[in-house]
């Protein structure tokens, strides 16, 4: 069993529910982001799963020089307290720097460390020193035993308000796979582990100035890793994937939720039937 961390008054890991972490890849404007959380909160309270709101203020991280960022901390943040405070669901979004770990924490629930930064110790140290749970995920380039050194960074400020996401290992250009052995591994040591489905679906690079993706085989993993064992799903959701801004060929259409989450279920408690 991993540790229980409490967010928003929710328990989380543990022998809790399991949960699920869900929104657009970046926030486009205000409507998309409040329409969705409203209705991610409908479908998440229906089948008993305790959601956390994501998206990027910023996407640092980008292909291509002309990529869509996003509307940056000051505004972004802004919209993530608005969905906070509107519909009661805690915000998640990934900071990037020092300088952005003080602001962010200021308004998020839980921080988010992107997995390209997962082994900046510095930005890992000043993360769990604000005290707030934060979800680091395992860079693309990382084995799963590796995370063990990672969360000693963490915790040696005393914080244990730790999680952990699978996203997907490289494999050779323009390529993840997913290594479902990992999933167990990363667990083993005591701390939540999230399966992020979308990005592990991502082709980095795969349409030359921006990435590809295959969301076609969303349900299958997500199948795979319930069936195997998390505490957590990680799925960005757009109303129209195809028309979104970032990361649209791997982002999960809003309507297929309910499908998804009927699965989720199902597997989980034929699997878990005590969970």
């Amino acid at each position: 069993m991993t540790r229980e961390i409490t967010i928003a008054g929710i328990k989380l890991g543990g022998n809790n529910p399991l949960f699920i972490v869900a929104g657009p890849c970046v926030i486009e404007n205000e409507d998309i982001v409040f329409s969705t959380a409203e209705r991610l909160k409908e479908i998440c309270k229906g089948f008993a799963l305790p959601l956390l709101f994501k998206s990027s203020y910023d996407k640092a991280n980008r292909t291509s020089l002309f990529s869509f960022r996003g509307p940056g901390i000051e505004k972004g943040l802004r919209v993530l307290s608005d969905v906070r405070s509107r519909f009661g669901i805690p915000v998640i979004s990934d900071v990037h720097s020092l300088e952005e770990v003080k602001l962010a924490s200021e308004v998020l629930d839980v921080l988010q460390i992107p997995a390209f930064l997962c082994r900046q110790t510095d930005l890992i140290v000043a993360a769990s020193k604000t005290g707030k749970p934060v979800n680091i995920k395992k860079g693309q380039f990382l084995a799963p035993w590796d995370i063990k050194n990672i969360i000693e960074k963490f915790i040696s400020t005393g914080n244990h308000n730790l999680f952990i996401t699978e996203r997907g290992t490289s494999f050779g250009y323009n390529n993840l796979i997913v290594d479902f052995r990992g999933l167990s591994i990363m667990r083993s040591f005591g701390y939540p582990v999230i399966f992020d489905v979308t990005h592990s679906l991502q082709l980095p690079g795969g349409q030359g100035s921006c990435s590809g993706g295959q969301r076609e085989f969303a349900e299958p993993l997500i199948r795979a890793a319930v069936a195997v064992g998390v505490d957590g799903l990680f799925m960005e959701v757009h109303p129209e994937p195809d028309n979104a801004l970032c990361d649209g060929p791997n982002m999960i259409p809003l309507e297929s939720m309910p499908h998804l989450l009927t699965t989720i279920k199902n597997i989980h408690n034929a699997v878990f039937p005590q969970g």
